[in-house]
């Protein structure tokens, strides 16, 4: 790793990026000369990036890029045209992506925990960053959200502790490998693996492979935790190198989960000796607790000091967040957006709310939800709201012919389940309907990975004007 009052000059290319701009100032910090552009420069990380003194330029243009820059760091959403990256070609300029920087300059030699999985990343990543800070150890960390009692996403401490969600989504235009390959885990968790990620994966055996060229550099001392109840993580973890370790509630599992116990808002368990309870709702959270806590027992955390530790886990944000409550209606955002996530969610819900009528309000957004390829199973997980409301697919240009999300279709079968459904074109049609709709008790989950034109807060002001009408 560079040493401080490091004078080298590096500019990122889509810097207003969560974790581009952590990064970027990271290395400000340290000393280094850092510069940048964004297509979009917005807020917050316009203005943390301005507090830092780091100049951003808006627009890509090939003038941007310093004649003095050492080194220029390339986002994942940029691609061949784009004015900077010809640039750089061009000009034979270094250049590389975020994770091999992250690599180059903050892991090596440090203890990285890398949290995998399909689903439930970013809280197992918060929890363990978490259990960490708890006893004393301030981790460095990079995860995808923002846990609340954590702040914000991404912190750089000297602490030799590293945690990082692993995604499995590729590198850059350049390196198609998955990013968690350049994070030199000495531990990684496994959740869960499922297709997802349809516009880079073929199939499942592809992504498969890339967890298996993952585990394949995890040293002979560290350690996989697997959950020992999914069949694909087990197989992946097959032939590791490194010690494997089964957590679940299966009776073969290393870590096997007992004593399970929930009620609203709150559930506990016992895991490795150890009795948690987290103020969390649904199975899914009890993995990830379990996950978080077996990964901090290997790296020399103690019981004792590990025990209630996640009662004050405040959870992360989009994730089950209620967002407010207006006419006895409770809006909540989730970012839940493949079917298997959309299920657990408001099984959650139902269990957090008994006897409240749930409407699922779905965004097809991701490059899998926008598909077709697990239709069938979208509309099970949706039958799980009493009632739905579906809007487009989002940018459906860009899904290739045939394989187009049929939402008419998904709304048509969900109505044959039972379950009151509807398609309308937007955010602002939604609202329109359900005002009419919900009734006091009732709740309303967002389900999305992006902001869905502010649903949550359109909703909630025409509930609030109801109520004064």
């Amino acid at each position: 790793m560079a040493e401080d009052n490091d004078c080298r000059h590096f500019h990122f290319v889509g810097i207003c990026g969560t974790a581009m701009g952590a990064v970027a100032a990271a290395m400000k910090e340290r000393g280094c000369v850092v510069s940048g552009s964004d297509e979009h420069v917005y807020e917050p990380m316009a203005g943390f990036l301005k507090e830092k003194g780091i100049v951003i330029a808006e627009g890509y243009a090939s003038e941007n890029i310093p004649p003095q820059a050492d080194m220029v760091v390339i986002g994942n959403a940029m691609s061949r045209g784009n004015p900077e990256v010809e640039a750089i070609l061009e000009r034979r300029i270094a250049y590389t992506s975020l994770p091999q920087l992250l690599k180059d300059e903050f892991l090596w030699g440090r203890r990285n925990l890398v949290v995998t999985g399909t689903h439930g990343k970013t809280t197992t990543a918060s929890m363990l960053a978490h259990l960490l800070r708890a006893c004393g150890r301030d981790p460095g960390y990079m995860i995808g959200g923002i846990a609340r009692d954590l702040g914000r996403g991404c912190s750089f401490s000297g602490s030799e502790f590293f945690v990082l969600e692993g995604d499995e989504y590729d590198t850059a235009f350049f390196d198609k490998r998955s990013k968690f390959v350049h994070y030199l885990p000495e531990v990684v968790i496994i959740n869960n693996i499922e297709f997802d990620h349809a516009d880079i994966f073929e199939d499942l055996d592809a992504i498969k492979k890339s967890f298996r060229n993952m585990l394949n550099i995890v040293p002979g001392n560290g350690a996989v935790l697997v959950n020992g109840d999914d069949e694909h993580a087990l197989e992946v973890a097959k032939g590791c190198h490194a010690q494997v370790l089964r957590v679940g509630f299966d009776a073969q599992c290393e870590r096997r989960i007992t004593d399970v116990e929930y009620g609203p808002g709150i559930s506990r368990f016992t895991v490795h000796g150890i009795r948690c309870e987290i103020p969390m709702d649904g199975e899914f959270n009890v993995r990830n607790a379990a996950m978080a806590l077996c990964a901090a027992c290997f790296v020399g955390l103690e019981e004792g000091q590990l025990s209630g530790s996640l009662a004050g886990f405040s959870g992360v944000a989009r994730r089950q967040e209620l967002r407010g409550e207006e006419a006895g209606v409770k809006v909540i955002d989730d970012f839940g957006h493949h079917p298997t996530a959309i299920r657990a969610t408001l099984g959650a819900i139902r269990q957090r709310y008994p006897g409240s009528r749930i409407w699922a309000l779905f965004e097809p957004r991701s490059n899998t939800s926008r598909r077709n390829l697990m239709q069938d199973e979208l509309v099970e997980a949706l039958s799980m709201a009493d009632g739905v409301f579906v809007c487009p697919v989002t940018d459906s240009g860009k899904v290739p012919e045939g394989q187009l999300l049929d939402v008419g279709a998904v709304v048509e079968a969900l109505a044959g389940k039972g379950r009151q459904a509807f398609m309308e074109p937007g955010a602002e049609a939604i609202v329109t309907k359900l005002k009419s709709l919900a009734e006091a008790g009732d709740t309303v989950v967002v389900l999305s990975n992006g902001g869905f034109d502010g649903i949550h807060v359109k909703l909630l002001q025409a509930l609030g004007e109801e109520q004064e009408e």
